[in-house]
């Protein structure tokens, strides 16, 4: 994916020029995309609008289709001169100043996959706001907070909150601000796509083999002190292979880092994994109650793992205010657990796993169907975050830590 996020007066910088063949409606959104497209294709190297790492992967554009566009926002579809997957864009601009561009990214079209352009109606958007109310009303960990959401978004649609948006992008950040904004989590979300939802989740298999199931990192740091980066805890029935090489690799380490730092969380499951690397025998790690079974399930370390683990030597996490949800559910297993210690800046605060729950062909909704409580402590980091036990901040922990553990080994 690409993306550019320009906020500066292009069309006061450069002229207006003609896109190929395409009608280009005659609004500043629609000049705004002629003056950016024609810099980007012309590759000046010294011109701040053009982004030439983006450009580079691309070569410039043709400009295909328009397929919606109104006085502040354009929706279109481009082709890469590079061969390669055509792209879909959006460009939008100040509505005070048009001439400044607030939002502009493309994204690559899916093979096979069916997009549209959404103009949200009245009728539509209080359909959206009804079911993502009553969801949450039946669904949210706490009912009592799952009424007020509810509540919450009937009042605001019967005062007209959402009654000018038509925009299906900016109708999505609106409810999940109102979501977070009484509800105070965090995982609170509704979503948009322009690509139409399947009926089944795809399997992602080839994405994250792609993006190395989001592990970065796996060395040895001076002094025999391994060093594991990984950036989210992709599904282990995909990516267990990756996640075993890499802990095998870092066995023989003195010491171990293991860096979340840039970690948004993900699979619960592969949290039980990773952790089955660093305890010699079966572990309890939490509890997860789910209000829709109304049940309470235990996750323990696995009684056996791929490879080799690492056992008996010091390890230490790495967190800053990025490392969230299953990130800080290994964070504070390890810590609770005295097996790890967490340096770095206190975490994000999402306690809450979570239903994905489709609305229509293009919306989704999180709901935060229940809550992990760590199966020694008792509580959660609902809010509060993960507390590191060295307290430093998370652009100086790798230093932090690699001293710590030269030192301990």
């Amino acid at each position: 994916m690409q993306r550019g996020r320009f906020f500066i007066g292009l069309l006061a910088i450069l002229p207006t020029l003609a896109v190929a063949d395409v009608a280009v409606p005659d609004t500043p959104a629609g000049h705004a995309l002629s003056v950016w497209l024609n810099a980007f294709n012309r590759g000046d190297p010294a011109n701040p609008q053009v982004d030439m790492q983006w450009r580079s992967q691309v070569s410039g554009y043709d400009l295909l289709e328009i397929y919606s566009s109104n006085q502040t926002s354009i929706f279109f579809h481009l082709k890469p001169k590079q061969p390669g997957p055509d792209e879909l864009g959006k460009l939008k601009v100040d509505r005070t100043k048009p001439t400044l561009v607030t939002e502009l990214g493309t994204w690559r079209m899916v093979v096979g996959a069916r997009f549209e352009a959404v103009t949200l109606d009245a009728t539509g958007r209080a359909k959206l706001v009804e079911r993502v109310a009553r969801l949450f009303n039946d669904l949210y960990v706490y009912p009592d907070v799952g009424k007020n959401v509810s509540d919450a978004l009937r009042k605001r649609r019967a005062r007209g909150e959402y009654r000018d948006i038509i925009d299906a992008e900016d109708f999505a950040k609106k409810l999940s601000g109102d979501l977070r904004d009484v509800s105070h989590d965090k995982h609170a979300e509704v979503r948009f796509s322009y690509l139409v939802q399947p009926p089944q989740v795809p399997n992602d298999s080839k994405r994250l083999a792609a993006i190395n199931c989001g592990f970065e990192t796996a060395e040895h740091l001076p002094n025999n002190v391994g060093y594991l980066k990984f950036n989210m805890f992709a599904d282990p029935q995909v990516c267990s292979q990756t996640a075993s090489a890499a802990m095998t690799f870092l066995a023989d380490s003195d010491a171990l880092i293991i860096d979340l730092r840039d970690n948004n969380g993900g699979s619960g499951a592969m949290v039980e994994f990773i952790a089955s690397y660093l305890f010699a025998g079966r572990t309890h790690l939490n509890d997860i109650y789910r209000r829709p079974e109304n049940v309470t399930a235990q996750s323990w370390t696995l009684p056996n793992v791929p490879g080799r683990r690492f056992i008996g030597r010091p390890v230490y996490v790495l967190t800053s205010k990025r490392t969230f949800s299953a990130a800080e559910d290994l964070a504070d297993a390890l810590k609770s657990r005295k097996r790890a210690t967490l340096v770095g800046d206190v975490t994000g605060g999402g306690a809450h796993p979570v239903d994905v729950k489709p609305l229509d062909d293009h919306f989704t909704v999180i709901v935060p169907t229940g809550r992990s409580i760590d199966s020694i402590t008792g509580g959660d980091w609902e809010g509060v975050g993960v507390q590191p036990d060295v307290l430093v901040e998370a652009a100086h922990a790798l230093e932090v830590a690699t001293k710590l553990a030269t030192h301990e080994h």
